[in-house]
């Protein structure tokens, strides 16, 4: 019979079992595993739906014995066998795991005639087995009992497993000595991957050409030896005969084994998200990894403790192509990774201006597949920099490089944040406050604020006075590459393109800097925000209409910064270029960057906040009037439910929704004076009583997941943070997606034996080989012969 779902421990296997029917399955089929139904919620309505699972199993398996069991009794005690269930109700998600849908129910037995009859289907038509049957079955488990605590074996012409009653053993001869001692040596390679991983250490060792006929060994092969030099026996007796010139892991059999590596450290993270249900994808900037581009993909959601997390599952190679990218993509995260889509409650997608384009069409594919997985912005992106990054202009995309590219060549060392510094000095001695302000901000992330634009306008005579000092300095104080790499970006922000760009930057998006710095704040900001996307709107579509005048206005802030800077005002050299000297001469520039930059700017951000504030959007912002208080400040006057209503489906008790509403305002609004009112989800998600109110309860974690959602507490926001630093110190060609999830998540629990299990299963061939000759290239192997 089924287990339903134990509450006692964080994870559960719901692992299927009648001997009775299954006498005639092979042991290997026997023991497929699933996820049972997790019921953490205490809820009436949550047990009567355990309640309900449990009668419809039991119902279904014609088991009238077991009919007055309770479900905590069916869930400790008795197993069925996957064989029962449809191929369709089981999703394999990875090599090693097997796990039953959501909806799984029984419905494959030998009792056909039974099921064919629709009158046989309710329960209390179901035959009554007379008191000798269900005397002699209870004897039988006696007698099984018995002989499983004897430690006798038990077994048929099918090998069938014993399964004792605290859960299933499978009951496996004992290895032989070789095979103990091929298991501890693939052990031993998986902690050297798994170091590696952690550690950030490449695979190759060598990025120069080797001479021909030289062996070098590669970096795994060098801790390989190095543990063999420090006593691992199991290595040294595997290749103390073996030629010093012998490659002893293959590249073929170190891609497999890292293969599994990241497989099982991505099923830790993926079974807390299963469990959880709601969970929300988030992809970062493309970034290349062997020469390939690829997609860094995050999934956020609750863990059994409410704790928001976001966390780096892996890397998706990116398709130039949007469909073929969106089919991929949706394969990856349901096949590949078994997660439910239908469970998806929120999508963000933060690149740069050259693919925002395709991933919006992902975006909208998915919506049409899964309407409640609503398309926002993400929390660690700045509403600014994600409008910017996506303008479909080549000007501003250039603009953006250029202005990281100056951001990390004085984040380098101390010396040039100080060499800066005081080039602020000389240039604002007449305004001091301006002067500590721009030095305050120096020591900043500037290039991901609300306001980065603005400042780099205010910086622009800063940073061009500090870079030719560096190149022209004679104290020779700065190596020729500094020097060069000074004069480079000097003579960027000196281009009168540039100039311009950033400065039209800053006008059109000084309309969405308080909306966007709103999104970014409190949870009570969050919810005003909300309802200001009108307004904002509005501002900028009076803007369109008037762009003549308003394009006249930051044309002049550009010509006045290029004046004070020496820069000559002219059309972009690309624009000349094109025009192969056939220019025509009333082109100016105020003109040429009216209709090339100005207007598509102002039209692309305006579509761009309609796409992501979309009517489903914003009705889960304005949900946020649960968290309390976001209440107080509304005086406890809200209509929540009329916004819940695309949430109904998720509700355990939708019927009560209206009634459970009215009492958690109450709940707040006569409160005790000493009482504070809770300001973010996080806080009303953690109070002692949320689960009596348990749609309240649903609907702030669905909530709480939205990428929108700021995470409160940083040390669950480290997966972007720690992906970073690795893309920083590993060179394109030294990254590996393997060993990148490994560094990443280096702080996940990993299971070597289950490493060891999978590879022995998947590739039992190639384990086999390895005892008759450790893996070398086809030139020794010539040499040898």
């Amino acid at each position: 019979m089924p287990t339903f779902g134990n509450t006692d421990g964080p994870m559960e296997h719901s692992i299927l079992w009648d001997r009775a029917q299954c006498s005639g399955l092979s042991a290997p089929i026997c023991w497929l595993m699933g996820i049972s139904h997790k019921f953490l919620d205490s809820s009436a309505a949550t047990k009567g739906m355990k309640n309900i699972k449990c009668k419809k199993w039991v119902e279904n398996c014609r088991r009238a014995d077991l009919e007055d069991k309770t479900a905590d009794q069916l869930n400790k005690h008795y197993r069925l066998c996957a064989q029962h269930f449809e191929t369709s109700m089981i999703c394999r998600s990875s090599p090693y795991r097997t796990v039953l849908r959501e909806n799984a129910v029984p419905t494959i037995f030998d009792l056909t005639s039974h099921l064919n009859n629709p009158h046989s289907r309710h329960r209390k038509r179901i035959k009554e087995l007379s008191e000798e049957e269900i005397n002699t079955m209870k004897q039988r488990k006696l007698d099984e009992a018995t002989e499983q605590e004897q430690g006798n074996l038990v077994t048929n012409e099918s090998d069938i497993q014993v399964l004792e009653e605290e859960g299933e053993k499978d009951l496996i001869s004992p290895l032989t000595q070789e095979e103990k001692e091929n298991r501890d040596y693939l052990r031993s390679l998986f902690e050297i991957l798994i170091l590696m991983g952690k550690q950030n250490i490449p695979l190759n060792g060598h990025t120069m050409e080797v001479p021909e006929g030289v062996f070098t060994p590669d970096n795994f092969q060098a801790l390989l030896e190095y543990r063999i030099n420090a006593g691992d026996e199991v290595l040294r007796r595997r290749f103390e005969m073996t030629a010093v010139n012998l490659e002893y892991c293959s590249k073929v059999q170190q891609k497999q084994m890292l293969e599994i590596c990241e497989s099982c450290i991505r099923e830790e993270m993926l079974r807390e998200i299963r469990d959880s249900n709601f969970f929300s994808i988030v992809t970062d900037d493309v970034i290349v990894i062997a020469d390939v581009e690829h997609l860094p993909v995050f999934v956020r959601f609750l863990d059994e403790s409410n704790n928001l997390r976001e966390e780096f599952v892996g890397f998706l190679p990116y398709e130039p192509d949007a469909e073929i990218l969106t089919v991929k993509f949706h394969t990856i995260i349901t096949e590949k990774w078994g997660l439910n889509m239908e469970y998806c409650r929120g999508q963000a997608y933060v690149v740069s201006s050259g693919f925002a384009s395709k991933m919006k069409i992902v975006a909208t594919r998915l919506l049409e597949k899964y309407p409640q997985a609503i398309y926002t912005l993400c929390s660690s992106c700045a509403l600014n920099m994600w409008l910017a990054k996506s303008v479909p202009v080549t000007g501003v995309s250039v603009a953006l490089g250029l202005i990281e590219d100056v951001c990390l060549y004085f984040n380098r060392s101390p010396q040039l944040i100080a060499e800066l510094e005081n080039a602020i000095s000389i240039l604002f001695q007449s305004n001091e406050e301006k002067a500590k302000e721009l030095k305050e901000v120096c020591h900043t992330e500037w290039i991901s604020r609300h306001d980065t634009f603005e400042i780099m306008v205010d910086l622009m005579q800063a940073l061009v006075l500090c870079l030719d000092g560096i190149n022209n300095g004679t104290t020779f104080r700065w190596n020729t590459y500094m020097a060069s790499q000074a004069f480079i970006l000097s003579n960027g922000l000196t281009d009168f393109d540039f100039i311009v760009t950033i400065v039209v930057l800053k006008n059109a998006l000084s309309f969405t800097r308080a909306f966007g710095k709103n999104l970014q704040g409190l949870t009570s900001d969050v919810f005003i925000a909300a309802s200001s996307l009108t307004a904002v709107l509005h501002s900028l579509n009076e803007v369109m209409e008037n762009i003549e005048v308003y394009h006249e206005f930051w044309f002049e802030e550009a010509t006045n910064l290029a004046t004070k800077l020496d820069i000559q005002i002219k059309l972009p050299g690309r624009f000349r270029r094109s025009q192969h000297g056939n220019l025509e001469p009333e082109i100016v520039s105020e003109n040429y960057y009216k209709e090339a930059l100005s207007i598509p700017t102002v039209e692309h951000i305006i579509q761009e906040l309609k796409d992501i504030f979309s009517e489903q959007h914003l009705k889960a912002l304005k949900c946020l009037s649960l968290v309390p208080s976001v209440m107080g400040q509304l005086k406890f006057s809200t209509t929540e439910e009329h916004h819940t209503e695309m949430y109904k489906c998720d509700l355990p008790n939708p019927d009560i929704l209206s009634a459970e509403l009215h009492c958690w305002r109450i709940k707040w609004k006569h409160r005790g004076k000493d009482v504070e009112l809770p300001a973010t989800i996080y806080e009303a998600l953690h109070l002692p009583d949320i689960k009596f109110f348990p749609n309240v309860y649903v609907l702030l974690k669905v909530l709480c997941i939205l990428p929108i959602i700021k995470v409160e507490n940083e040390k669950y926001e480290t997966g972007r943070k720690r992906m970073k630093a690795y893309l920083k110190d590993t060179s394109s060609e030294e990254r590996s997606s393997n060993l990148a999830l490994l560094n990443i998540n280096y702080d996940i629990k990993h299971d070597l034996d289950l490493m060891v299990d999978t590879y022995i299963k998947l590739y039992a061939d190639k384990v086999e080989l390895q005892d008759v000759l450790p893996s070398c290239n086809s030139e020794v192997i010539e040499d040898v012969s």
